[in-house]
């Protein structure tokens, strides 16, 4: 009887046990799991990679090295997140890589403005509306950077939904505000790079390398 009693409690602490394992890699409310795989590979995950590639064209830099460097959760690739379920995630990525991710984009905010940050994540999306608001309101702030990042975004924007009028017209006034850019053709130039590098941020994490622009 006493045998029997011990092994009944035994199996009720194991069930416990599993049931709160079980609730701490799929119940929390921020898991990958509850989001499900293919947000945690959308806009968190991007939203690095993005921001980092955005603050090195803002501020001079090779923006595809900036943009590797500023992958998601810095070890795992934008595919392994893809690939994997949500829960899977959840048991890979430690809460200090989560913190240290989530400080990497609050510093790209810092240092762009949130408008043009969320307006090149946006972007990346192929949201195109939603970039242009965000890049207008950008363009109003006083601070020179992140007028210059709504700049950028606008122009981007508008090339990548095939406006290259729209976005041509934007090339002098970024050409004037940029002290990385020259002239004109530098602008052109630096235009091209970013758009083929937000591409190839695109297909990285899974999303469409070109945007539907009808």
């Amino acid at each position: 009887m006493f045998s029997e009693t011990i092994n009944a409690r035994n199996l009720i602490g194991t069930l416990i046990i599993m049931s709160a394992v079980l609730c701490s890699s799929g119940c929390a409310s921020d898991s990958y799991a509850a989001k499900g795989a293919a947000k945690g590979a959308g806009t968190g995950a991007v939203a690095g990679a993005v921001g980092a590639a955005a603050t090195a064209l803002i501020f001079g830099g090779n923006v595809g090295e900036a943009a590797a460097r500023g992958a998601v959760y810095g070890g795992a690739s934008g595919a392994v997140v893809g690939g994997m379920s949500g829960a899977e995630v959840d048991r890979q990525v430690t809460a200090q890589e989560r913190a240290e991710y989530e400080k990497r984009l609050q510093k790209f905010r810092e240092d762009i403005g949130t408008d043009a940050f969320n307006g090149f994540v946006a972007l990346a999306e192929c949201k195109h509306e939603v970039a242009l608001a965000n890049a207008r309101e950008a363009q109003k702030s006083r601070n020179r950077d992140f007028a210059l990042g709504g700049l950028w975004v606008e122009a981007l924007t508008e090339a990548d939904r095939g406006q290259t009028g729209a976005a041509t017209a934007m090339l002098p006034a970024i050409a004037e505000k940029d002290r990385e850019i020259k002239d004109v053709a530098g602008a052109q130039v630096r235009l091209d790079e970013t758009l083929a590098e937000i591409g190839e941020i695109r297909a990285r994490y899974d999303l469409p390398v070109s945007c539907e622009t009808g």
